[in-house]
């Protein structure tokens, strides 16, 4: 392992996530205080993500799955005053439904 891992105390990213009224986007906030925007690392697939933003002597870490099949490609993300937050959307499910068809 390297050093600089083990210096570092690792924290859980609060968290708070919803989906939106219309039920078109997955709305996610991550508390990171005092992290620099160039210290955020977001990664992104179809069915989870993985978050680590490095502050001094502090990581915060978080990783998870998504609750609904989501669109990461035009995914948003906002970093100001400690607050990263994302909006997924979602894909609809009709989008790539099979026209069954009818003899």
């Amino acid at each position: 392992m390297k050093n600089d891992i083990l210096n570092k105390r690792r924290i859980s990213a609060d968290l708070c996530s919803c989906v939106d009224e219309d039920k078109k986007s997955l709305h996610m906030e991550f508390k990171i205080p005092g992290v620099k925007k160039k210290d955020i690392h977001l990664k992104m697939n179809n069915d989870s993500f993985s978050l680590r933003a490095e502050k001094d002597d502090v990581e915060y870490v978080s990783t998870g799955n998504f609750c609904c099949p989501v669109e990461i490609k035009t995914s948003e993300a906002d970093y100001e005053n400690g607050l990263l937050l994302i909006n997924i959307p979602l894909v609809n499910p009709w989008d790539n439904a099979y026209d069954v068809p009818i003899h």
